[in-house]
């Protein structure tokens, strides 16, 4: 006799920071054994506050911070500054927890300079507006729950990526989104490599480390096409010991797409649109192994979505979306990331805004019936 598996209903939004001196973005969430929730994420200064400046997605004094709940509901007022690079701005703290309770974050910087000394630089570069140059991902690892922070280290490039950085050397591995630690132990990362420059065109690939993150090595590409732009990638490990990955693309008419592997990382099979809009995505797997994929919806009404999926993640096409949110004040909001706060509960995390407000981080706590 089937069993119906659960829904899932919204219960409530909360508002985890805002404050107005500050533009907050880009935020990750895990549970620590003792229950209590670790949240990171990006802030900067708020521009419009000095002059009516304009408020965008790098900043040479943003930096990664976090906040702490025990329930996901209550959340400490006073962010703690997790890192500050020494050489720009960074971005998108992504949080890992080993099954060993060491925790990894990864994110990477922009470098600011001069536009005139740019193109005295070795390159080629990514510049993201004039004199703001990509510096690549790095990583820190904490073995004392978030507490200190160990780092920056440097993984190494992705073979096929164009850029270097702006000390004429290889642009070291990045990305946004959810690493895996696998069953047998081995850490799996997709991470973005810019394989053409004219037009610039991003491709995935995947790295691993087999030591817990204190090296990486490359393994194999995981989407590329001569049109499409793949970037901002989550991974999730199936009961079955699939590899899927979960892609944010471009020219692709916003269409989130996935790819597969079934030999623990060796191939991935071509990948695949999925039939929805909305990026970046991330996966939970829930209690009853069903993942619940979250994922920012930047057209009007703007706001945040999710899609229940089978176990080994095959019906996401078919799947039900959910709305959460459709009341965002514009396109920059998004970038959710869950958690399990209990057997019956989940929050889902993301930046937000209000009537194109200041952006801060807020939550949607769901409960399965």
């Amino acid at each position: 006799m089937s069993v119906t598996p659960p829904t899932y209903r919204k219960v409530k939004d909360i508002v985890i920071y805002d404050d107005d001196k500050f533009f907050s973005a880009f935020p990750s969430v895990v549970q620590r054994a003792n229950g209590e929730l670790l949240l990171a994420f990006r802030r900067a200064p708020n521009r419009e506050l000095m002059g009516g400046g304009e408020n965008n997605h790098v900043h040479p004094n943003s930096y990664l911070v976090s906040l702490r709940s025990p329930d996901g509901k209550t959340w400490t007022k006073q962010p703690e500054l997790i890192y500050a690079h020494d050489i720009g701005g960074s971005q998108d703290p992504c949080l890992l927890q080993l099954r060993d309770g060491t925790l990894i974050c990864t994110s990477y910087a922009w470098t600011f300079m001069s536009p005139e000394r740019v193109p005295h630089l070795k390159g080629p570069v990514h510049e993201s507006k004039p004199g703001v140059v990509f510096s690549g991902g790095y990583y820190l690892k904490s073995v004392d729950e978030g507490k200190h922070w160990q780092g920056p280290f440097y993984p190494p490039s992705v073979p096929k990526e164009s850029f270097i950085n702006p000390y004429g050397q290889p642009l070291p591995a990045y990305n946004r989104g959810a690493m895996v630690e696998g069953s047998d132990g081995r850490l799996f990362w997709v991470c973005a490599a810019n394989e053409c420059l004219t037009p610039r065109r991003a491709a995935t690939h995947l790295m691993i480390s087999e030591d817990k993150g204190q090296s990486w090595h490359y393994s194999c590409p995981v989407a590329t096409d001569a049109e499409v732009t793949f970037s901002e990638t989550s991974i999730h490990e199936t009961p079955n010991g699939d590899l899927v990955a979960f892609m944010r693309t471009n020219n692709f008419e916003d269409q989130a797409c996935i790819a597969r592997s079934t030999d623990g990382g060796k191939s991935f099979q071509p990948w695949q649109g999925m039939g929805f809009k909305g990026h970046p995505l991330h996966a939970l797997r829930l209690p009853d192994d069903r993942v619940l994929l979250v994922y920012g919806y930047r057209h009007e009404p703007y706001g945040i979505r999710c899609r229940i999926l089978n176990a080994e993640c095959t019906d996401f096409a078919s799947a039900t979306e959910m709305i959460l949110r459709e009341d965002g004040g514009g396109f920059d909001i998004g970038y959710p990331w869950a958690v399990q706060l209990d057997s019956t509960h989940v929050l889902v995390t993301y930046y937000f805004n209000v009537a194109d407000g200041n952006r801060h981080i807020a939550g949607t706590i769901l409960a399965c019936d």
